[in-house]
């Protein structure tokens, strides 16, 4: 398998990102034929000296963990990216240093990202934990669900939340963090943050908004939307959080690969959170091959309801033009709907109507399923 493209991390914060919004997003880039899924977990409180099973390996569980959505291969525990009930979103990028991977079994990248939003309201906390548990644990692994061959990372992470953002990259158990304070656009790339305007390609005159970002996400030309032979933008993410702290933190997810051909869908936490069994795929316990040792003999099948239809859409796409044309204006219809209608909720004085927008992802993603079918 050729050598990892970049999963490409935003954040723009005001007065560069509209109506005092900060506007966070991010592609995952993984091998092209793994499944994504995007999952619900409510806070919940644990017992004394219980554990938590990772990806690899188990490590002590804190009293209590924050609500979290995040989307993930299906195969690990972790997350490539997602965010919590406090307004912290995070994302992961695996990291090619001088300094070789460990191919020993520790936390993944991906397991400390899941870490962070479980056990930080703020980014600097997240940060503060993500650090705490790599001095303690390491990090080490396959990031692939390949039995053929260990494809080990060092990793790099943006943590945003409505107030700051922080760059922290890792080496083995060695860390380096920067806190982003200017009042632009940023971006992470190769694990080095620099200014949006440094990507002519990717140039916008006018206030990043939701929809900015999601087009640049969908940017195949600069190549922040990663189509090749061996790698695909697997899912994406786009979270909005107001500075402004009597409105909600919205969070738009694919749930699908390929941006520019996949309907972002918006989420809310709220209290009671109708759970969304088609956007995740199906559970194998422990015969999962990927808990069992050796790892990865066999690769079952993980594709959820929501992925089988998207591969249907993308099919036709591909395959007729005048009906693939057709298809994709109405998939940008649908999301153009839902993208109004957090606009109002973003705008409006009073807070949702926790019981209206409780089902909102679970209604967007049966709607899209629908819509194909």
């Amino acid at each position: 398998m050729a050598g990892a493209p970049p999963s490409y991390c935003f954040v723009a914060f005001p007065p560069r990102a509209k109506d005092g919004l900060v506007v966070f997003g991010k592609n995952s880039a993984r091998p092209r034929d793994e499944v994504q899924e995007v999952v619900y977990f409510s806070a919940a409180d644990h017992e004394p000296e219980s554990k938590v099973e990772c990806t690899y390996i188990s490590i002590d569980q804190v009293p209590r963990t924050h609500a979290i959505v995040i989307s993930r291969p299906a195969w690990l525990w972790g997350a490539e990216m997602g965010a919590n009930e406090h307004g912290v979103c995070i994302a992961n990028e695996a990291v090619n240093a001088r300094e070789p991977a460990a191919e020993t079994e520790a936390l993944l990248g991906m397991d400390l990202v899941r870490l962070g939003l479980e056990r930080g309201t703020t980014a600097k906390e997240a940060l503060d934990v993500i650090v705490s548990l790599l001095e303690e644990h390491g990090q080490g692994g396959n990031y692939y669900e390949d039995a053929n061959s260990c494809h080990s990372f060092q990793s790099a992470y943006l943590l945003v939340d409505r107030d700051e953002a922080w760059v922290l990259e890792t080496v083995g158990k060695y860390w380096a963090a920067e806190k982003i304070t200017e009042r632009s656009e940023w971006v992470l790339v190769n694990n080095v943050p620099q200014l949006y305007p440094r990507y002519p390609s990717l140039s916008f005159s006018e206030s990043i908004t939701v929809q900015t970002m999601i087009d640049i996400l969908r940017d195949k030309a600069s190549g922040v939307c990663i189509d090749s032979e061996s790698f695909l933008t697997t899912a994406s993410i786009v979270s909005v959080l107001p500075q402004n702290r009597s409105s909600p933190c919205i969070h738009y997810f694919t749930g699908t690969p390929d941006p520019s051909r996949s309907i972002f869908k918006p989420f809310i936490f709220v209290d009671d959170v109708k759970l969304v069994p088609k956007a995740q795929s199906p559970c194998f316990g422990d015969d999962d091959p990927a808990k069992k040792e050796p790892r990865f003999q066999e690769k079952p099948d993980r594709r959820h309801e929501l992925y089988k239809a998207h591969e249907w859409a993308r099919a036709v796409i591909e395959s007729d033009q005048e009906q693939g044309r057709v298809l994709k204006k109405t998939m940008m219809e649908l999301e153009k709907q839902g993208l109004e209608a957090m606009e109002e909720i973003l705008s409006s004085p009073e807070p949702p109507d926790p019981a209206e927008v409780g089902d909102l992802f679970y209604d967007c993603v049966d709607t899209e399923i629908k819509f194909f079918k």
